[in-house]
C-alpha cells in the first residue's frame, strides 16, 4: 500500500476552537487507519469532517434520520461507488460531530476528549465504508474493528465492561 494518506477536509467551528484539540491530524491518522485495516489505499481517498454543535447535528439529524434530536456522530456515506473523474480523488463521504454531546458523553464515560473523538471518527469512517450496528452480529462486527483499529493509534477499547452496542435511538 502507498503511504500517501487521505484527503481530509476538515471544518472546525467556534464551539470545538476551546477544546485544543489538533482535529486536522486526528482526522487524517484515523482516516487512514480505518482504510489501512480494510485493505483499502488510502490514497486518492477524500474524506470531509465537520466539527460543529448540537443545534447543527440536531437539524442534520432530523433532515436525513428523522430524528429530531442531537447526537455525537452522523456518517453521510457518497451514494455511488462509480467511477470518478480521471485524477480526481474518491470521495468517501462525510462525518459530523457534534461538540456538546462528544464533551458530555467523554465526561460521562470518564473518557479524555481527544480519545473519546478518536473513537467517533473511527466509528464514523467505518459508517462511510458501509458498516453498521444496526443487528447484534453487525454491532460485533464493527465494535471487533473499532476495538483493534483503537489499540493501533493508542486509544484504549471504548466498550471494555460494556454491553455491544445498539442502534443509538438519537
Amino acid at each position: 500500500m502507498t503511504d500517501e494518506p487521505p484527503s481530509c477536509d476538515v471544518t472546525v467551528e467556534p464551539a470545538w476552537e476551546a477544546a485544543g484539540l489538533d482535529l486536522e491530524a486526528a482526522c487524517a491518522v484515523c482516516a487512514a487507519a480505518v482504510l489501512h485495516r480494510l485493505g483499502r489505499t488510502p490514497g486518492g481517498i477524500e474524506v470531509s469532517f465537520r466539527f460543529t454543535d448540537d443545534a447543527t447535528i440536531a437539524a442534520l439529524n432530523a433532515a436525513w434520520r428523522g430524528r429530531a434530536a442531537a447526537t455525537d456522530v452522523l456518517s453521510f456515506p457518497t451514494a455511488d461507488d462509480g467511477p470518478e473523474a480521471p485524477n480526481a480523488p474518491r470521495l468517501l463521504g462525510d462525518v459530523v460531530l457534534a461538540y456538546d454531546t462528544c464533551e458530555r458523553d467523554a465526561a460521562a464515560l470518564e473518557r479524555p476528549l481527544a480519545a473519546h473523538v478518536r473513537h467517533l471518527l473511527v466509528h464514523g469512517m467505518l459508517h462511510l465504508c458501509r458498516f453498521d450496528h444496526g443487528t447484534p452480529a453487525e454491532a460485533a462486527d464493527m465494535e471487533a474493528l473499532e476495538i483493534a483499529i483503537l489499540d493501533e493509534l493508542g486509544v484504549p477499547d471504548p466498550y471494555a465492561g460494556r454491553a455491544l452496542m445498539e442502534e443509538d435511538p438519537r
